[in-house]
């Protein structure tokens, strides 16, 4: 039973990571498929899961196609009941959808101001009154999950769901922008991005370089916010203490320097994921040792 998902880019589709959060902090099998988002050939690529007209796209494991993330987290949800994608507790279920759709369909001062971007913080960034009331009601919705039903975790209803799934994006635009929330909203976000699953979409998608990049501002940009990567950097040769790749088991052929020690992957994105951010990934890490 293996999902397909079929996404943009990792590094600005903030709906296509919706998408990738559901199966992976879940558990769901699932292959990831790229949809030329940038390239133009994103009608000609979705030709064949019509009628979708934009990412990400679900396809399951029956062969239905799913469009929209609202749409794709019900169908999971009724799918996999017993994964807990949606609070158990039917005030906290009611609440946590009520965010997910609010969500899904406001805050448009913040999304067209800040396109998630997941390469730096913008240095001076200005938000206008606009994005400070989007900042505002988010803060808001955030407080009241985690009054009610987040004391017991560091989710908004405690144990991670789906309602965390669909504020990655949003907590994303908060640090990458530098956007001023307050000491409980920023703690929420520390959080999100310390998700090993975000670390791990994030690695992966700075493995691509564009040129131009999607939706540049004219503004200095400083490091990500999220946790310091292990000082990792890339070798054009070994030997390696490793033999396969700790990923895919195949010959190593690429190489990685860390702490001293080198270790082999089976090609450039496997090698490069992981100089990216070590840590994010247990397979490399159990390499590590």
């Amino acid at each position: 039973m293996t999902y397909d998902l079929f996404i943009g880019d990792r590094t600005f589709s903030s709906w296509s990571l919706r998408g990738w959060l559901m199966l992976e902090n879940f558990g769901l099998p699932h292959r990831s498929h790229m949809i030329g988002l940038y390239s133009g050939t994103m009608a000609a690529d979705l030709t064949p899961l019509a009628p979708a007209r934009l990412v990400p796209v679900l396809r399951c494991p029956d062969g239905t196609i799913v469009g929209d993330t609202l749409a794709m987290a019900e169908t999971l949800g009724e799918r996999h009941p017993e994964l807990g994608l949606w609070p158990a507790d039917p005030a906290a279920r009611a609440l946590a959808r009520w965010l997910v759709a609010e969500m899904h369909s406001g805050f448009t001062a913040l999304r067209d101001a800040c396109p998630m971007q997941l390469l730096g913080q913008y240095q001076g960034f200005a938000a206008s009154d606009a994005v400070r009331a989007d900042l505002a009601r988010i803060e808001d919705l955030w407080a009241l999950a985690r009054q009610r039903h987040g004391t017991g975790g560091r989710w908004l209803f405690g144990r991670y769901s789906l309602a965390d799934v669909f504020f990655a994006p949003v907590a994303a635009r908060i640090a990458g922008f530098d956007l001023p929330v307050s000491a409980a909203a920023g703690a929420y976000v520390a959080t999100a991005l310390a998700d090993p699953a975000f670390r791990r979409w994030r690695a992966l998608g700075l493995t691509v370089s564009y040129a131009p990049e999607p939706y540049r501002l004219d503004l200095p940009r400083g490091d990500w916010p999220g946790p310091a990567p292990l000082a990792a950097r890339a070798l054009p040769h070994g030997p390696s203490e490793n033999a396969a790749c700790p990923y895919s088991g195949k010959p190593v052929t690429d190489f990685l320097e860390l702490d001293g020690r080198v270790f082999g992957f089976c090609n450039p994105t496997c090698r490069d994921k992981t100089v990216n951010d070590p840590a994010a990934w247990p397979a490399f890490m159990a390499l590590l040792g």
